[in-house]
């Protein structure tokens, strides 16, 4: 197994094929199930590399190394776009229009087949099987469900572990870890209520689903505020409600979209329980001459680490890196799908977090307490990764959980 200075000293080496990769990616963002050029990128460097290569899930790609006998690591990383216009001023912005890398997926992919680079270049340091795997349409919670239903999981040994990272606005070079949940589970709800349509000068006429619309509105926030145990995470939120064409018009149906988070399952029931309770309930009262119709999309799992493997990887992050450089990260309230995949293998797997902001810009940030405004946050038009030492910091964090589990003399 390699030590802190051997590992550094490597992808010191490789840095400037990595920087060129992760500029590549931004300028040429693509989004969910629709990262085509990405993925034939991705697949020409692991097989430079010497991987064997599938396609699984339309746009993923999965790509095995066999170094002799030993456990089997699968690393993950995302590769899709958002529906942004980028607005950085970096030189090598996005050159989609209405497309950017706004989430550091870019970053993930660029890291990754940097820990592959180093893997392949440096068998003597670690026996088993490395799986890289890169995964489509992660914003839309389609990707890693995609993956599953094309096979994954009889298309590849399984592993024996699940790793994964996300680049967030926090201090660049600083490594997060937790055990149990680190990322919420994340349901978006359409609700359709029905009225009756009239005149806007007869109202008298009408069952007026605008009204019975924010009448939910209202009613819905005390779900959180009033049923919710304080201290105990959830978050619901309406984030659209349409309803009607025109001012002299009461319309015959309102929609409504909803977006709920919670890190226990038990919660999460309970909060979708009494959505359905309160709609239904406005209704009855408005007197809805139809029932109101519920429709889930977009469901993101709960991402909750193994504590086993997150103290393993927690480790050995402590060991290579300098002292103070990783902590205990609270919970985010963002979603992801990644445990999907080792849910369907059945295996653990372990989640983190790798800062990305210049350093100096972050700190005068908390120092002055505006890091909300200050500090752009994944999915803003102004998100950008300072490279390095990002770059170096995420691609080191997945060498060595691999090694964790690979490296010659690790503990399985």
């Amino acid at each position: 197994m390699g030590t802190a200075r051997e590992i550094t000293a490597s992808i010191e080496e490789q840095l400037s094929w990595q920087e060129e990769l992760y500029k590549h990616f931004h300028r040429n963002p693509e989004l969910g199930l629709k990262e085509h050029e990405t993925s034939a990128r991705i697949c020409e460097e692991l097989e430079d590399l010497g991987y064997g290569v599938q396609l699984i899930g339309g746009t993923g790609i999965v790509g095995v190394l066999r170094n002799g006998e030993g456990p089997v690591v699968l690393a993950r990383a995302d590769m899709d776009a958002l529906p942004v216009t980028e607005d950085t001023g970096l030189e090598y912005s996005s050159e989609v229009p209405g497309a950017m890398h706004a989430c550091g997926h870019d970053m993930h992919m660029a890291t990754l087949l940097g820990a592959a680079k180093y893997l392949a270049g440096n068998k003597e340091a670690w026996s088993g099987t490395y799986i890289a795997l890169f995964q489509p349409a992660e914003e839309t919670a389609a990707g890693a469900k995609a993956m599953v239903e094309d096979g994954l999981v009889d298309k590849i040994p399984t592993p024996e572990v699940a790793l994964a990272q996300h680049v967030m606005p926090a201090e660049a070079g600083m490594i997060g870890t937790t055990a149990g949940p680190i990322l919420s589970a994340g349901d978006c709800l359409r609700i359709t209520v029905h009225g009756r349509g009239a005149h806007g000068s007869m109202p008298h006429n009408s069952v007026d689903p605008v009204v019975l619309a924010s009448s939910i509105v209202l009613k819905l926030q005390t779900v959180v505020s009033r049923e919710t145990q304080p201290g105990h995470f959830a978050v619901l939120t309406v984030g659209s409600l349409t309803a009607g064409t025109t001012a002299n018009i009461i319309p015959d149906r309102a929609q409504l979209l909803l977006n709920i988070r919670t890190y226990e399952p038990a919660i999460r029931q309970r909060v979708i329980d009494s959505i359905h309770r309160i709609v239904r309930g406005e209704c009855q009262a408005a007197g809805s001459p139809k029932e109101p119709e519920f429709e889930f999309y977009d469901q993101f799992p709960l991402t909750s680490n193994d504590e086993t493997a997150n103290a393993k990887i927690t480790a050995a992050f402590e060991a290579h890196f300098p002292e103070g450089q990783v902590y205990h990260a609270d919970p985010a309230t963002a979603s992801e799908d990644f445990s999907t995949i080792p849910d369907a293998f059945g295996i653990p797997y372990a989640y983190w977090t790798v800062g990305c902001v210049d350093p100096q810009k972050y700190k005068d940030a908390v120092a002055a307490g505006t890091v909300a405004s200050d500090i752009p946050a994944n999915h803003s038009p102004f998100f950008a990764p300072v490279i390095h030492p990002t770059l170096q910091t995420a691609t080191s964090t997945q060498v060595v959980a691999a090694l964790a589990y690979l490296g010659n003399g690790a503990q399985a």
